[in-house]
Order: C-alpha cells, then sequence, then structure tokens
C-alpha cells in the first residue's frame, strides 16, 4: 500500500493536471494498492487538514484541462515559521497533517516559493517530491518547467495580433508580458512574435536608447514599433537605487506599471502615440500545449518511479531532454535568470532586435 499527498501551490499555470495525471498514472501502473490524497488550495489544506480521498477517475480526461483540480494559493514562504492569526504553528500542522493520515510522500506541484516550502518539510524529516511549475520558467536545476510553453504561445499570439492594428495605425505598441523577476517569458514570446524591441528585468533599459531604436525603424519607413516589455523590466536609473529607496519610489508611482510609464515617457520625449497592452492572466490559463502535456507526462512518470524507489527530496527535473533527479537542497530558494550575454540575446541582437541597454 502507497499514500500519498499531493497539492499545488502558487500561481497556476496550464499543465498542472496534467502533471498530477501522470504521477497517478505511473504509480497506478506499479503499486497494486495506491490511496492518494489531494489538499485542497495549496499549502493551506495541509495546514488546515483540507483533503479529499481521490480515485482513478478524478484524473481521468484532465490532461488537456488547464488550472487544478485541487485548487491553489499563495503561502509566502517568508510567512511559514510565523503562527497564524489563532496562534497555530503552520509547519507543525502540516507534519501533523501528513503523519495522522500515514502518507509514505507528498507530491507538491509549485514554483519557487513553493519549492522552499518543500525543502523546508524535507528538512524536518517528511518524505517530498517537487514538480517544477511556472510560466517563468526561472527555477534552478532545470531546463524547463512545465507551464512556460504554454504560455509562450498566448503571449506570442496577443502580440502577432498586435501587429496588424499597429501596422494599421502606425502606432507604437508595449505590450507586458508577465515575469517580475526573470524575462524568459518575454525573450521568448518577443522573439517568437517578431517584437522590435525586447525590454527584460536583467537587462535595464536606457530610455535614450529605447527612442533611437524606434527613430531608427521610422528612418526605415517602418510606421510602427512592438515593444515586448516584461512586468519586471527596469530603468537603468532604477537599477541605479538601493532596494529601500526603489521601494519608496513605488510608494508614489502614478503607474499601473512600468509598461504605463514608457509609454508615457515615449510620448513626451517622441510626440508618437504609444498604446499598451496587458494580457495579463491570460498567459497563465487555457489548456496546456501538446509540449507541455508531453513534458508533465514524462515528469510525472518520473516522479512515480522515484516514489517507487523511495528516493525523497528531490526535485524532478528536465536537464538535456532527459528526466533527472535533483536534491532539494541543491536548489531551493535559488532564481533561475536570463544571462544578458547569453547566446540567444546576442543572435537577437544580430536580428537588429533592442534590449535597450
Amino acid at each position: 500500500m502507497k499514500r500519498i499527498g499531493m497539492l499545488t501551490s502558487g500561481g497556476d499555470c496550464q499543465a498542472l493536471n496534467a502533471a498530477m495525471r501522470g504521477v497517478v498514472k505511473g504509480l497506478c501502473e506499479s503499486c497494486e494498492q495506491l490511496e492518494i490524497y489531494g489538499f485542497l488550495d495549496g499549502y493551506k489544506g495541509l495546514i488546515y487538514g483540507n483533503y479529499r480521498l481521490l480515485t482513478g477517475a478524478d484524473f481521468s480526461g484532465i490532461l488537456t484541462k488547464g488550472g487544478t483540480i485541487l485548487g491553489s494559493s499563495r503561502q509566502p514562504f517568508k510567512q511559514m515559521r510565523v503562527p497564524d492569526e489563532n496562534g497555530l504553528d503552520k509547519v507543525e500542522a502540516m507534519k501533523h497533517t501528513y503523519h495522522k493520515l500515514n502518507l509514505d510522500c507528498l507530491v507538491i506541484l509549485g514554483g519557487n516559493g513553493t519549492q522552499k516550502t518543500a525543502n523546508l518539510l524535507r528538512e524536518e524529516g517528511l518524505n517530498v517530491v517537487h514538480l517544477p511549475k511556472t510560466i517563468d520558467n526561472d527555477i534552478y536545476g532545470t531546463d524547463v518547467t512545465f507551464g512556460f510553453q504554454s504560455a509562450i504561445n498566448i503571449a506570442t499570439e496577443a502580440i502577432d495580433c498586435i501587429h496588424t492594428t499597429a501596422a494599421s495605425h502606425n502606432r507604437i505598441f508595449i505590450v507586458e508580458v508577465m515575469g517580475h523577476k526573470v524575462g524568459w517569458l518575454t525573450l521568448y514570446a518577443g522573439v517568437a512574435s517578431g517584437a522590435d524591441i525586447i525590454l527584460l528585468p536583467e537587462i535595464p533599459y536606457d530610455i535614450d536608447s529605447v527612442l533611437g531604436a524606434i527613430e531608427k525603424r521610422s528612418k526605415a519607413g517602418k510606421g510602427f514599433t512592438i515593444l515586448a516589455v516584461a512586468e519586471g523590466a527596469i530603468s537603468k536609473e532604477d537599477a541605479k537605487l538601493s532596494k529601500k529607496e526603489y521601494k519608496e519610489k513605488l510608494k508614489n508611482y502614478k503607474f499601473p506599471s512600468v509598461s504605463y510609464e514608457l509609454a508615457d515617457m515615449i510620448e513626451k520625449k517622441s510626440g508618437a502615440e504609444v498604446r499598451v497592452v496587458v494580457p495579463g492572466h491570460t498567459q497563465r490559463g487555457g489548456s496546456p500545449c501538446p509540449y507541455d502535456r508531453v513534458l508533465c507526462s514524462r515528469l510525472g512518470a518520473a516522479a512515480a518511479q522515484a516514489i517507487m524507489d523511495e528516493d525523497y527530496g528531490n526535485m524532478i527535473a528536465m536537464v538535456n531532454g532527459k528526466t533527472k533527479r535533483v536534491p532539494l537542497g541543491d536548489v531551493a530558494g535559488k532564481l533561475k535568470s536570463v544571462d544578458p550575454e547569453c547566446q540567444m540575446i546576442k543572435e537577437a541582437k544580430s536580428m537588429g532586435i533592442s534590449f535597450g541597454d
């Protein structure tokens, strides 16, 4: 008999259900007796003992279904050691639920914050397997996270759709792509959609360089310009500020986001007409693309094998096209950022794409 707990934590994405399905199908093939306990709304379900016993039927027909059948919530890692409003010790509560159900393992699907809490539970003596989920693709130790390719497809399509209206009206369009700390999604969607300017958190931009790129297109007879801008894009001036100074600036920030500030600066300095488009949460929604369905099936099957081998405390990663068990202690708390000197950036620049630097 294997008793497995499962939860999805943090922001949702398109392929969470596909990954859970992969784990369960893999276990069903290897284990004659199996109980799956699904914790509702992420770590919150584990903390407060909200769960339900799942059957094979729960995982049937969900390969193509976006979101998560278990629900999710954000439980900041920094708050995990802080008692709740009733004084409950969250870590001890999670351990109590785990032992009460006599679980053999806890399968946790989520991004960086989720992973740090998974590693904390490992350090507390629980058997844990982590599956790397995030549209940001910023989890250290794996080449790719599930949800990333599906989000690329959506962001790319959004920018594709802007091209025709931008060309029709000879306007400058800024499309704001998700990604506060890293720019993988903006980079890939920007290149895939033929954006003229791509601004990433890892490469602070100079407004004069951005204006220069727009002017260059104008002189070449191009009447419009498309900018793919990450949520976390930052100017060179702001990048020089200390964290405290930057937080102080944001307190008095009059713009909804950096894209609107950028649009305001471009309009004032060039007199050009600028429009901002924010695809927002559409990038996390909808059905997973075929690539993510395959990726999740492989990661799920590999997680199931790790459980059968009783090899716990790992993240199931994809490295050089192969699944790999990576110790959580080696990767938790680390961020995988875009290297400004990487080959892809250099190749994009060689095609005339500006990064505002």
